[in-house]
């Protein structure tokens, strides 16, 4: 009986970690621009949306060029939005890009990634 009830603690805790893990960064759940998008204009509105608030003010957004060269972007606060980062790209010319991202979630845990998309 002993040791039922000790697996039956191990399994408890285990999936409280494993829990604990999963749910510890912000996950990028929708971006605009998509990946591999294709997008118009030379104004582009950029909305990344995650599964979990994020510290706006210390995230970033960067854009590198087809040339490799990396720009800052602006991020736009918006409080009433605690789960996306939104900015534009001005002046955008045709060619390829990466959006950088980099959140820190509220629980202090730094998510990065990527977003390749096209301007014609």
């Amino acid at each position: 009986m002993g040791s039922v009830i000790r697996s039956v603690v191990y399994a408890g805790l285990l999936t409280i970690g494993l829990a604990t893990i999963i749910f510890a960064h912000a996950i990028l759940v929708k971006s605009t621009p998509a990946p591999n998008q294709v997008v118009t204009g030379t104004n582009v509105s950029v909305a990344l949306t995650f599964n979990s608030r994020v510290d706006q003010a210390r995230s970033t957004l960067s854009l590198e060029s087809q040339d490799h060269t990396t720009s800052r972007l602006k991020v736009d606060v918006d409080p009433s939005s605690p789960a996306e980062l939104i900015t534009r790209i001005p002046k955008a010319g045709a060619g390829s890009y990466k959006l950088l991202w980099q959140v820190l979630s509220v629980d202090g845990h730094i998510t990065r990634g990527e977003i390749p998309f096209q301007v014609k």
